[in-house]
Order: structure tokens, then sequence, then C-alpha cells
């Protein structure tokens, strides 16, 4: 039986990132568990320090500038990921030839590693957006904005609702078609990370500054799994 609440619109795309910080595969349907989309950010390049890299420098991250030119896929659930160079060759996650070959682009020395006790994603299991938002920010940077910038899981198709309207969502449930639920959290703050280009999507120069001015730098929502199942594109989301 569908879930009770009041309707908000639909799931427009799903996106994971089986590598974190490579460019992600999107999906028609995915298994939510409770650490997110099944695959998403499992794996992940570490530095010779022990960091994670990133985009970005903190206590767990440290910057590889172009890693995002490279991207990641699973071909099969069952399986494990696969890392694919910005020329197009592709590298079983575990084989040790995808650390080699990430070493050598980069020149410094680079290993692909599944996650362990320290987890791969930056704040929450989810990250969700919603079109309304999207829409919004294009407005505020005079053009349509690529949702791939913002690294999200997945992006709500929520019609003609307000700009933004997910900032009272904040501690909400969210039904995704009949099975999965989710805690929204608080919006997601947002870093160098959205201005810089990765595969298929070109540097922008001006995203992180406007959302500054004019949304305290937060862009889409935190979100925690409260029941596991599978999501669907085309499902109907409601609020409750």
């Amino acid at each position: 039986m569908p879930h009770e609440g009041t309707p908000i619109g639909t799931v427009q795309a799903l996106y994971r990132y089986p590598v974190k910080s490579t460019a992600g595969q999107a999906v028609r349907s995915c298994a939510v568990t409770g650490r997110g989309l099944l695959h998403d950010r499992g794996w992940a390049v570490y530095t010779d320090d022990g960091g994670i890299a990133s985009g970005k420098r903190t206590q767990r991250f440290r910057p590889v500038p172009g890693l995002m030119q490279w991207s990641s896929l699973v071909e099969d659930d069952c399986g494990e990921p696969l890392l694919v160079s910005p020329e197009g060759l592709r590298f079983a996650a575990g084989d040790p030839a995808a650390s080699g070959a990430l070493s050598e682009a980069f020149g410094r020395s680079l290993e692909l590693r599944p996650e362990t006790t320290v987890q791969h994603h930056d704040e929450t299991p989810l990250h969700l957006l919603t079109t309304s938002s999207l829409a919004a920010l294009g407005n505020l940077t005079g053009a349509a904005v690529d949702e791939r910038r913002f690294r999200a899981n997945i992006i709500l198709n929520t019609g003609a609702q307000p700009a933004f309207c997910e900032d009272g969502w904040a501690g909400a449930e969210l039904a995704l078609g009949n099975e999965v639920v989710l805690r929204l959290g608080p919006g997601m703050p947002r870093c160098v990370m959205i201005d810089q280009a990765q595969a298929g999507v070109t540097e922008g120069g001006k995203t992180l500054k406007l959302l500054g001015l004019h949304h305290r730098t937060e862009f889409g929502l935190q979100a925690y799994v409260q029941r596991a199942g599978t999501v669907r594109a085309g499902d109907a989301v409601s609020l409750r």
C-alpha cells in the first residue's frame, strides 16, 4: 500500500558514486540500505598519509585535483565497482592495476580501498535536491544548472512548488514509492567542489558564491535511511 502523507512530487533521477570523488552513475532503480544507495561511495582513493582523496581539505579529506575527471560504475550489483579513466580505460576496483593507474596519472602514491571504519560519505548517507531549487539557482546564475554538479543521490521533481521548498522539511519523514522512508536532516553545506569540473560537467565560476549570498551556502538536504527497500525513478514522493 502507498505511504500516507502529503504528495510533493516524484523521483526524477538517482545517482550513485561507487568510487568517492569520481563522476557518478545514473541508475533507474537502486536498493537503499542503511548506509544509502547500494554501492554509493563504497570505495575511495587514499593518499599516502591516509587521507581520502577529494576536492577539498579537511581532517579526513585531501585535495586531489582532477580526480572527478575519472568515473566509476557498477555493472552487476553483486560485483565490485569499475574505475574508468578519462581515456576510457576500465579497472576493477580491487585490482592493484587501478591504484597503479591512479598513481601514474597523478604523479603521487594513491591507493583504491573499500570503506572500513572511516565513512566515505561527507555528511550523511543520502543527499537530495529538488527541481524547484535547481530552477531557482538557475535564475540566480542566469543559466540552467546541471544537477550533476552537486553530486546528490536523489533528484526530486517538485513541479511548481516554490524555490527552496525543502527548507521546511528538516526533521520530517519522506516516503519514496511503497518501500523506502527517509528521515530528513538539515540543509547540505556546500564547498568548493560544486564549482570544479568533473567528467561531463564544465567548471563553474560563481555557484558557491551565489549560494553564500542567497542561501547560507546550503543546497539540498541531508537524509538518513529510516526504512530500507528499493527506490525507482518515477516513484511518488510524499512528506509526513
